[in-house]
């Protein structure tokens, strides 16, 4: 990064290297997740401080995502934290296919739910899989997991006017609130 983009954090220097600079040393944590796949294609997943609270467990919703997203039928995934009476909190995946795929929701369901309990534990508890045309973004295309959080657990958000199409917000949000009936 050119050295304007790194002037201090207010007059603070060793708060600014303690924040940003020192976790991975030489590079600047962005607090960005994502992985680097076989073809080495870079993807940014979210957000590693957007965490859920399941049953007291801290989980990471990218870390999900990023085993969502290694489906072979999966294009694009979001998961987000719903409320829960219990548990206070628990995961729930939305998934927009791959042109042509042709597995059925019952066995992507079944096969993201065996990953996500292989790959990060059973205490994630991921039980629901739910497969949308597409996933509402901003025009610089920020999936709007806060919106989207908001209208699964029954609340009213504002919608931000950033967003790109309403029409994909519209047409989610009654599978959101299925599960709340």
């Amino acid at each position: 990064m050119p050295p304007g983009t790194l002037p201090t954090l207010w007059g603070d220097d060793q708060r600014y290297i303690d924040g940003y600079l020192t976790e991975f040393p030489g590079y600047y944590s962005t607090g960005d997740g994502g992985y680097v796949d076989e073809d080495g294609y870079l993807f940014i997943m979210g957000r590693t401080d957007d965490v859920i609270n399941v049953a007291g467990h801290r989980l990471s919703t990218g870390e999900m995502e990023a085993v969502v997203g290694g489906n072979q039928a999966v294009a694009e995934c979001a998961v987000i934290g719903v409320h829960d009476e219990l548990k206070g909190q628990i995961p729930r995946a939305l998934v927009v296919l791959k042109a042509g795929s042709t597995i059925t929701q019952e066995e992507l369901s079944a096969e993201i739910i065996a990953a996500v309990r292989n790959e990060i534990g059973p205490v994630a508890a991921l039980k629901s899989v739910v497969v949308v045309q597409a996933l509402p973004k901003t025009r610089s295309g920020k999936i709007l997991r806060r919106t989207m959080r908001a209208i699964a657990d029954g609340r009213d958000e504002p919608i931000p006017s950033t967003i790109e199409d309403i029409k994909v917000l519209n047409d989610i949000t009654p599978l959101l609130r299925e599960e709340r009936q």
